[in-house]
């Protein structure tokens, strides 16, 4: 799917634009739509939340036609949360309303999700897209480039990737036009001071947060990036960095290849910076799917999707985890029949610190879960995790026994082959035995990756599984996508080193095998 240059704009005049909306009125009920790639809620009107539903879908194709994915939608869809306002997003996020967080993607033990609002102010004009959407659209990026960009990236070309397409919009006949500026960006590169190219190349964005270098990280990124793809006589340049780096070349020598002189590569940037920026439209307009289905949540659901949200993003945080605990058993005893409540409390019980879980109270919410829902599919890995974790703890030896504990997370698997929490909880469940995972384990595992492998524990997981069969390139390459990453916090850096550990004493075992013809 080509493209074709169809507009300048100027950064320069538009430096401190503010994007501003308005909140839409919410319902009293929270609605779900099931696309082919994501599952909405949101308690906007029905038409509100088709017409978002819509242009998200729309943003999907138009990354799967640029990048040659040739499957229309996922097994494993993508759960995106709207609520009513940025400030909301910051609770959620951080516990405080003043944060300045607007969106944010998690992947964690419970799956992959994404929170943005709803607040709109519409497409098109000076301005660009609403923030809400831009927001969202760089949060799918990044899920998008880890599902399906199968390689090794840099921080920086992470973040300038989600950047750079945090800005496509539809014309009225439904062309995409990709890379439009970044006008959130503008303040901090054309006022704050400038980050070197070389700097931006071989630094993690975290080492920026300590002298407030954050944004101009983020906008220095998306410029480099988009003058990359825009600048014909860098070319293909980026796709030689890439693929060096892929085979083992270290950064900064693929750098250096590709690039060349760094010192010109930065006088270069900021010359862009200055210029009017290309922006391309799709020749062709980009579908709108019709396999959008929306319909209310049950009550049961309803009652419980905004303790659901804070429970998932309470995690590390001992005081608003407690809070939340205790707002789910209050909840309980008002509505004592509500499996979902049950099961919300239950996986708060265990993920409170370890010391003080109440393990009665949560086998008691899930046997309540299980009763009206015996193939709920979380509880039943929930109920596996807790019976394998007794199990442990209380030092069992019959494998009849680790057998029995495990069938839940059979029983999940059955119930939603196409969710990677029980094919990953079951490849776990023998290593929480001190056993070798079984060949089907295995393969539970690499099909768990195949569906979700944005998700950074289950690719490690995968990376040692494959480096404990020998398989070391691969391993080794996935690992290297895991070090990468700007939101690891450094955890990386030691699979990829243990992974090459690992590596080199086969080969010194294989060096002094009694079977070389050596002397």
């Amino acid at each position: 799917m080509r493209g074709r240059t169809m507009k300048t704009i100027g950064l320069g005049l538009l430096a401190g634009i503010a994007l501003l909306g308005m909140t839409d009125t919410a319902n009293a009920q929270w609605l779900r739509a099931d696309t082919d790639s994501f599952i909405i809620y949101s308690e906007s009107s029905e038409k509100s939340l088709r017409d978002f539903a819509e242009n998200l879908q729309r943003f999907d194709t138009t990354l799967r036609l640029l990048f040659n994915v040739e499957t229309p939608g996922e097994e494993s869809k993508l759960p995106i949360y709207l609520v009513p306002a940025a400030n909301d997003v910051a609770e959620l996020a951080t516990g405080s309303r003043s944060a300045p967080v607007a969106g944010f993607y998690r992947q964690d033990r419970d799956g992959s999700f994404a929170i943005s609002f709803r607040q709109n102010n519409g497409a098109g004009g000076v301005a660009g897209t609403s923030a809400a959407q831009q927001v969202l659209f760089h949060e799918y990026s990044h899920h998008f480039m880890k599902r399906h960009l199968r390689a090794a990236f840099p921080a920086w070309l992470i973040e300038g990737f989600a950047e750079y397409y945090s800005t496509v919009d539809f014309d009225k006949k439904g062309h995409a036009m990709i890379g439009r500026p970044v006008y959130r960006r503008a303040y901090g590169l054309l006022q704050m001071p400038k980050i070197p190219a070389e700097k931006l190349l071989f630094e993690q964005p975290g080492a920026m947060r300590s002298n407030g270098q954050t944004d101009v990280y983020y906008g220095r990124a998306w410029i480099l990036t988009h003058m990359l793809m825009h600048s014909g006589p860098r070319g293909d340049q980026v796709n030689r960095y890439t693929n060096a780096i892929n085979a083992g070349t270290d950064a900064r020598q693929a750098a250096s290849d590709a690039f060349g002189d760094l010192a010109l590569l930065d006088k270069d940037l900021n010359r862009y910076i200055q210029g009017k920026l290309n922006y391309r439209t799709t020749r062709a307009p980009v579908p709108v799917s019709a396999n959008i289905r929306i319909a209310p949540l049950s009550a049961d659901e309803d009652a419980v999707i905004m303790l659901r949200l804070e429970r998932l993003n309470a995690r590390g945080d001992k005081a608003r985890l407690a809070k939340v605990r205790d707002a789910l058993r209050a909840l309980a005893q008002k509505m004592p029949s509500n499996p979902d409540l049950h099961y919300e409390l239950a996986a708060a019980e265990w993920d409170i610190e370890p010391a003080t879980r109440d393990l009665a109270a949560m086998r008691g919410a899930l046997d309540k879960v299980l009763a009206a829902k015996p193939e709920h599919v979380r509880a039943n890995v929930l109920l596996g995790q807790l019976q394998l974790s007794e199990l442990r703890k209380k030092g069992e030896t019959d494998p009849a026994a680790w057998r029995e504990a495990r069938r839940p997370i059979q029983i999940a698997n059955r119930a939603d082959p196409n969710d990677p929490i029980p094919l990953h909880a079951y490849f776990q469940s023998f290593l929480i035995e001190g056993k070798r995972p079984s060949d089907m384990a295995i393969k539970g595992l690499e099909r768990a990756f195949v569906l979700a492998p944005e998700n950074l524990n289950l690719r490690s997981a995968y990376a040692v599984s494959l480096a404990h069969l020998g398989r070391f390139e691969p391993a080794i390459n996935l690992a290297k996508t895991v070090a990468f990453d700007p939101h690891d916090n450094g955890r990386g850096d030691a699979l990829l080193k243990r992974i090459e550990t690992m590596r080199d004493r086969g080969a010194a075992a294989g060096a002094q095998s009694p079977d070389d013809d050596g002397d």
